[in-house]
């Protein structure tokens, strides 16, 4: 072990006796109880990667040393990966029970161009590649430190002509890829990187990026104080999990690049998502339920969003827009939101709603919001590549979303084009017994936009006053 890594590795075992921080203090005045979330455990032994035969130098390929070295761990009963300053190149990275991810300041991992290492027959993953960091059924693991995950997300990301400049554009296409759709759209396919493409045509590889992280049916995670960037997709991505702590992160991604979204839940009991940064380019910080599955973990339920911040974004605090399994018992508060397309959004439709339940957010502070401060929304459809995905099914009732007994208060936007906007659906029970109160808005178009007729918004001492400047 180099002089280095063996003081590293010294330092960072006594530091493990100090004990982790406490989240009590979050639980603190809660207006409804919530479930607190129980700690990681994490044995008291370390090793290094530089010790794996392989260098940080962002040519040499670390993928067997990153297996090697959690192997190693795992028949130890697990502990602590350390990643030292480097740049180091690597395929998909599986952690295991019992196992830390911890990425020294100036490490940073970057995840290879070579979309063959991430291919998987595994039907987990529906399709899509190996996530670059993953988990699946494990117990007790985290990634902590203040270094980098790279997706090296342009390599899988394609891109729209309209949300990008000329620089921007003739930046992508001089790393090669494939123009369609009569120059509208430009794929990675046929880099000049000289990597082998793994689909059929552009269109079918861009269905199968994948996530950054993504954290399936797990107990006790821990992600800490890590910088997150440029993720193929979404970033961190917890699935049917239980006790899940988010503490520090900073999220990163250009605000034109599809679908990667910050923080998504999906499924998660007992969560914290905590003094977090967000700068993305899709929904920021988002809460999902799927349709509920045999055995499986379903629905949202005992959380806390505390202390972030989110700047671009599609919306800054995002309910849906799967919520089929119910999303109950959650507690958002002391947020900011600056810049991003919605403050805080609610979003579903007919083919994948649930019921919401117990939602309490106070002391949201927004600026500079591009469209709506507060929205409701029961026609959402996803676009995917340059097509509409048409969502709206034969209304049968089973799937309808039910956006309910959620309070706000202490919301206060300073620039929206409009304050509040909400639309149901005719004859459906899809927004009703929402409070909003003692709150402001400073809007530049309409201060709302409400459709009466659908929705059934309570508005309690809320100032609307119009930007005329």
């Amino acid at each position: 072990m180099n002089r280095y890594c063996t003081l590293l590795v010294c330092l960072l075992t006594v530091a493990a006796f100090a004990g982790n921080g406490t989240y009590d203090k979050f639980y603190d005045r809660l207006p409804i109880p919530i479930q607190k979330v129980e700690s990681v455990t994490i044995p008291n032994h370390s090793v290094c990667l530089s010790d794996y035969d392989c260098e940080g130098n962002g040519v040499c390929l670390c993928t067997d040393a990153f297996q090697k070295a959690i192997n190693d761990l795992d028949v130890h009963g697990g502990g602590r990966l350390v990643v030292p300053t480097g740049v180091w190149l690597t395929g998909p990275i599986e952690l295991k029970d019992n196992i830390e991810l911890h990425i020294e300041h100036s490490a940073i991992i970057r995840f290879s161009p070579d979309k063959q290492l991430f291919l998987t027959n595994d039907k987990l993953f529906n399709g899509r590649v190996l996530p670059c960091i993953w988990a699946v059924g494990r117990k007790n693991i985290a990634i902590t430190g203040h270094g980098v995950i790279d997706g090296n997300g342009q390599q899988w990301r394609y891109i729209a002509r309209n949300k990008v400049s000329d620089v921007e554009w003739k930046r992508h296409r001089s790393m090669g890829g494939a123009t369609i759709s009569e120059g509208r759209f430009w794929y990675p396919w046929k880099m000049k990187s000289g990597y082998p493409d793994i689909a059929e045509s552009p269109e079918q590889q861009e269905h199968m990026r994948n996530d950054l992280i993504r954290i399936m049916e797990c107990e006790n995670v821990l992600i800490e104080g890590v910088v997150m960037r440029n993720s193929p997709r979404f970033h961190l991505h917890p699935v049917m999990c239980r006790n899940v702590i988010i503490d520090g992160i900073t999220v990163h991604s250009p605000w034109n690049s599809q679908n990667t979204d910050g923080i998504d839940l999906t499924d998660c009991h007992r969560v914290i998502v905590v003094n977090n940064t967000v700068d993305v380019g899709d929904d920021g910080i988002c809460l999902k339920s799927v349709k509920p599955q045999k055995n499986k973990l379903s629905g949202c339920s005992d959380i806390i969003v505390e202390n972030n911040t989110v700047f671009n974004a599609h919306g800054g605090f995002v309910l849906g827009s799967n919520t089929a399994g119910g999303i109950r018992a959650v507690v958002v508060r002391n947020n900011s939101f600056v810049g991003t397309n919605i403050g805080l959004r609610f979003k579903s439709a007919s083919d994948r709603g649930g019921r919401t339940e117990r939602i309490y957010i106070n002391n949201i502070m927004m600026t500079d919001i591009i469209d709506g401060g507060v929205v409701f929304q029961c026609d959402y459809a996803n676009r995917k590549g340059n097509k509409m995905n048409e969502t709206l099914a034969a209304e049968k009732g089973q799937w309808i979303p039910e956006f309910q007994d959620i309070h706000m208060e202490e919301i206060h936007c300073h620039g929206a084009s409009i304050g509040i906007k909400a639309n149901g659906m005719q004859d459906k029970r899809c927004v009703h017994d929402i409070t909003i109160k003692n709150s402001s808005f400073v809007y530049t178009t309409r201060a709302t936009d409400i459709n009466q007729a659908t929705t059934q918004i309570n508005l309690d001492n809320v100032e609307m006053v119009e930007d005329r400047k």
